[in-house]
Parts: C-alpha cells; sequence; structure tokens
C-alpha cells in the first residue's frame, strides 16, 4: 500500500528548506514550494533539531586544487618535492605529506585527492560541552532545574569569574540540546525547556494570522439543525485530521447516517492546504448528499467560509475538548488505526492508497447497519437522490 518515497532533497533544495525556514515560513508553506509533504520537510528539519548546517568554507591554510594540479604536473615531469614546493610557497612537508596520503608519486590525480581532503574535513567535530565533562555536568543540572540556556550561560559568568572553563553559550547549549547527533545532552532534558519545542524555531516564525484556539465566526454544533442528530437524512458529515509521524496528516470524513467514510491525503495542515483538499473532495458528492460537516475546534479549518461557498456545506465546530459530539468519526478513526497504527508515516500514502483503505473499510459490515456496509447505504442515498 505506502509506497516508496520520492529522491531525496538536493544540496539546492536543502539550502532553500533552511533558508525559507529561517525566514519564519511553516513546514506546509516550505513544502508546497519544494514540492513535498510537510512530512517530508519536517523529516529534514527534525534531524537538526531545526538549527540550520553552518556552510562548509575550505581553510586558507589547506591546499587548493589550483594547487594540487601544479603538484601533479610536476610529478609528470618528474620535478623533486622541494622544486614543487618552492614553486608553491609551501614547505616540502606539506607536499610530501600531500602526495603520501593521496596514492604517492605514480597514483597521485588532483582531482580524487581534492575531494578526498573535502571528505576528511567532515570529520566531527566535538562542541565545548563535550570536551568539558566539569561544564556540561553543571548545564544538565540547571537544565534539570527548568533554567533557560540564557539565564545558564549568563548565571556561570557571575558563579565562575575566573574560570574560563566555565563558559559557554546559549545558542551552545540549544545546539547540544536539538542536534541529538551531537550526544552531548540527554534528549529528555529538552522537556524542561518553558517552550517544550523540539526544534529551534527561527526569530521571524510567527503565528500573527494563524488562528489559535479560536476560529473567526465559528458556528457552534448547538446551532445544528435536528436533523443531523437523528441521522434520517444523508448528507451530514463529520470530519477531523488523522495524525502520523514526521509531522504528516490525512483528513477523514464520515457520512452521519451510512458511516461511509472519505479519506483525503493532504500535502500540509495548514487551513489553506486542508481547505483545498476538502473542497475538491467534496465537490465530487452529489449537491444532495453536502448539506452540514461537524468539525473539531482545530486551526485547521479557520478558513471555513470558503469551503462553504465552494461546497454549499455549511460547518458546525465542536465545543472545545469536546470529540464525543463528534462520535461518528472518533469511531472511525480508531478502526482507520488497524490500517495506520501509531507512528505510521502517513506523507507515504498516495490517495490511490486511500481509496484502497477507505473502500476496504466501507466495505466491512456494520452492527449499527444491521451488518449491512457503509457502501450499500450509501450508493442507495447517491441513488435516491438521482
Amino acid at each position: 500500500m505506502a509506497r516508496m518515497g520520492r529522491p531525496g532533497l538536493s544540496d539546492s533544495q536543502k539550502k532553500e528548506l533552511w533558508r525559507r525556514w529561517k525566514d519564519g515560513q511553516t513546514l506546509s508553506e516550505i513544502g508546497v514550494a519544494l514540492c513535498r509533504q510537510a512530512g517530508s520537510i519536517h523529516g529534514v528539519l527534525s534531524l537538526r533539531g531545526g538549527i540550520a548546517p553552518i556552510d562548509r568554507r575550505r581553510s586558507a591554510l589547506t591546499l587548493t586544487l589550483t594547487e594540487r594540479e601544479e603538484i601533479s604536473r610536476g610529478l609528470a615531469a618528474g620535478q623533486s618535492i622541494r622544486s614543487m614546493a618552492a614553486a608553491l610557497g609551501r614547505s616540502p612537508s606539506t607536499v610530501s605529506r600531500e602526495i603520501a596520503r593521496n596514492g604517492g608519486a605514480q597514483r597521485y590525480r588532483a582531482s580524487d585527492a581534492d575531494e578526498a581532503a573535502w571528505k576528511r574535513a567532515l570529520r566531527p567535530k566535538q562542541c565545548r560541552l563535550a570536551l568539558l565533562p566539569r561544564l556540561r555536568q553543571v548545564v544538565a543540572a540547571r537544565l534539570a532545574e527548568r533554567w533557560s540556556p540564557d539565564q545558564i550561560a549568563g548565571w556561570l559568568v557571575e558563579e565562575f569569574p575566573d574560570d574560563m572553563a566555565m563558559r559557554v553559550s546559549h545558542e551552545t547549549i540549544y545546539r547540544s540540546l536539538f542536534v541529538q547527533a551531537r550526544g552531548v545532552l540527554e534528549k529528555e532534558l529538552v522537556s524542561y525547556l518553558r517552550s517544550r519545542r523540539m526544534m529551534r524555531r527561527a526569530k521571524a516564525s510567527t503565528t500573527k494570522g494563524q488562528p489559535r484556539g479560536r476560529i473567526i465566526d465559528a458556528i457552534s454544533i448547538r446551532d445544528r439543525p435536528p436533523e443531523v442528530d437523528d441521522r434520517t437524512i444523508p448528507g451530514h458529515w463529520e470530519g477531523d485530521l488523522l495524525s502520523g509521524a514526521k509531522n504528516s496528516h490525512i483528513a477523514t470524513l464520515v457520512e452521519r447516517q451510512s458511516r461511509f467514510t472519505v479519506l483525503v491525503k493532504l500535502p500540509g495542515k495548514d487551513t489553506s492546504s486542508v481547505v483545498t483538499a476538502l473542497r475538491r473532495h467534496m465537490r465530487k458528492l452529489p449537491a444532495a448528499l453536502r448539506k452540514t460537516l461537524t468539525w473539531d475546534r482545530g486551526g485547521e479549518l479557520a478558513s471555513h467560509k470558503e469551503l462553504t461557498a465552494a461546497t454549499g456545506v455549511q460547518v458546525y465546530f465542536c465545543d472545545p475538548q469536546s470529540p464525543w459530539q463528534r462520535g461518528t468519526n472518533e469511531n472511525t478513526n480508531r478502526l482507520l488505526r488497524q490500517y495506520f497504527p501509531d507512528g505510521t508515516n502517513l506523507s507515504g500514502f498516495s490517495q490511490a492508497d486511500l481509496n484502497q483503505i477507505a473502500r476496504r473499510l466501507n466495505q466491512r459490515p456494520r452492527k449499527t447497519l444491521g451488518y449491512q456496509t457503509p457502501m450499500k447505504w450509501f450508493n442507495n442515498a447517491v441513488a435516491s437522490t438521482s
């Protein structure tokens, strides 16, 4: 069912990803720009805790490709190491080591030697906290007491004014926490940070314009028509997001009378992505079966008015922390966990995969339907409206 993922991002795409992240764009916005799922973007960012890698630069002291080409030509011409070194303005020992570590005089190739040197420069560099155990222990102890990295860095200067070994910047502490590949500080210490974030966010990131905790002009479930509650008329839906690993999501829609399920692939969980995807799928339904949609209080449906304008579906919202008010959808999501266990990366499923899983679920008989299938009930409803 799940397909192999798309090829990884190129170096230029990764640079673009980090630039956009630094500019404060959301996972969904970056994904749209790079034609990738938000979950794929999250996977790249989470490996480094949201902290962009430092651009690599060659040291001014190392041999350049041009110098290596001069060495290669000198070897071919039978020049001595001392004469080559003098021409380059380098010491003979530098030229000698360069030739020896790259195959010797007979096998030396400038391009191969330059590439090998670039790769050797990738060796891991230990950070200050890794090199100074006492400093690391003090920092970890203060983090466990819920001190912020900035507080710790400032306190160290006051507490150990004459001990330069007890100095560390707040940025180094953050990097040691979020970039777990360093293996310096325990991952559990992240939970003591006030933000409780698992990734470092850009200073430019903002929630401005993104509704948090409230949806503009939301219509309460208490104002829903009575016909929705008694399930006598088809065309009333419940919906929510099903979440997976690496910030991946799919939308689930369930028709209340028939329990017919529709699964919708999402490029991200921002309101634009969700509403666009729901609009596309709901417009495929007969107009008579597009009456209402009851949703949770999630901000992903903040643009509910756009959905209503495009489909004619009136959206109602549950009370806060009241998932039982859309119990049909909640029960269906539990059934779907048979196909999408917790921890599954949902971005690996195509829309065709989701359609196939929804078909399987809709062809399972339900006790509440007298052991008939949701598909049969829904098809009867479609036939009655045509």
